[in-house]
């Protein structure tokens, strides 16, 4: 009888360490050009106004709306002239007061009310909670009107109180978002606190905000741009020059640069230009917290 042996070969199994096969490295370097291409191909999309925008208010009057990108010569009086023609720092003053209040008014209060749909349990809770997202439904235009009829009658009007107070019943929207933040937070934090005689608002002011201070942060980013912009609710309550915000104050401009007569629109957009920055660097400064607390508030609940 003759016995074959089969012949044995030794299989190795793959080494971590050995270099992916060069079709694979091929396609990670394609996916990466691409991908570094549509970032940069969206950034410029994104850019190019406000560029066309810094590039116009430094030409002059007769150059305006030509195809040239960079000014010549480069007309930096326009700047002069818009902040010796309008009262752009009260302005400017006016518009930080009432943004850092308001977003200080909706941070600290849908915080508040936040946590207490976050920690407390009661009969009804997910029902009352369900009412207070429906108010994100409800139009602004529809309270407008009873709203303004109750400032006036406080004698409210042209002070700056009606742009930021409302802020301090909280918004849905906010109350929402930080809401989900609180219920990532383990509930033994909070008992432990109790056992050691915390209060609820101890608990709420030394634990449950620094916690959740990411969130908190873009609340305030939000609600500062929110009001930032907004030129509704000064444009209602505010008639006194010294009073206006700077998107009042930028109709203002508007209004007596840019309709009729020569159109001097090289002050406008030197004007916009002056209302944009402030705006874009608080946005620079709170970059990390902005980008974090977008990222984490789809992880959490």
């Amino acid at each position: 009888m003759t016995v074959i042996e089969a012949d044995r070969t030794t299989i190795r199994p793959p080494d971590v360490h050995d270099s992916p096969p060069q079709s694979f490295r091929t396609r990670w370097t394609v996916a990466r050009v691409i991908y570094f291409a549509l970032l940069i191909f969206f950034t410029v999309l994104f850019l190019t106004p406000f560029a066309w925008l810094l590039s116009a208010s430094l030409k002059t009057r007769s150059e305006v709306f030509n195809s040239e990108w960079i000014p010549d010569p480069v007309a930096w009086t326009n700047y002069v002239y818009v902040w010796q023609a309008a009262p752009l720092l009260t302005w400017l003053k006016n518009s930080l007061v009432v943004g850092v209040l308001a977003a200080l008014a909706v941070t600290v209060s849908c915080s508040l009310i936040a946590f207490g749909f976050s920690y407390f349990r009661f009969r009804g809770r997910d029902t009352l909670f369900g009412f207070v997202l429906a108010t994100m439904m409800l139009p602004g235009v529809v309270t407008m009107i009873p709203v303004y009829l109750i400032w006036k009658n406080l004698g409210l009007t042209n002070t700056h109180l009606p742009l930021w107070a409302g802020n301090l019943f909280g918004s849905a929207f906010y109350i929402f978002m930080i809401r989900q933040f609180y219920l990532s937070l383990p509930r033994e934090l909070f008992e432990a606190a109790r056992v050691d005689g915390a209060s609820y608002f101890q608990i709420w002011r030394h634990i449950a905000m620094p916690l959740t201070r990411t969130a908190l942060i873009v609340v305030f980013i939000f609600e500062f741009k929110a009001s930032w912009t907004d030129l509704v609710k000064p444009l209602i309550y505010l008639n006194k020059t010294d009073l206006y915000t700077l998107p009042l104050g930028l109709k203002a401009i508007l209004d007596q640069f840019g309709q009729g007569g020569e159109m001097q629109w090289e002050v406008v957009l030197a004007a916009s230009v002056i209302v944009t920055l402030p705006m874009i660097i608080i946005f620079f400064l709170g970059q990390r917290y902005f980008m974090d607390g977008i990222a984490t508030t789809g992880l959490k609940g």
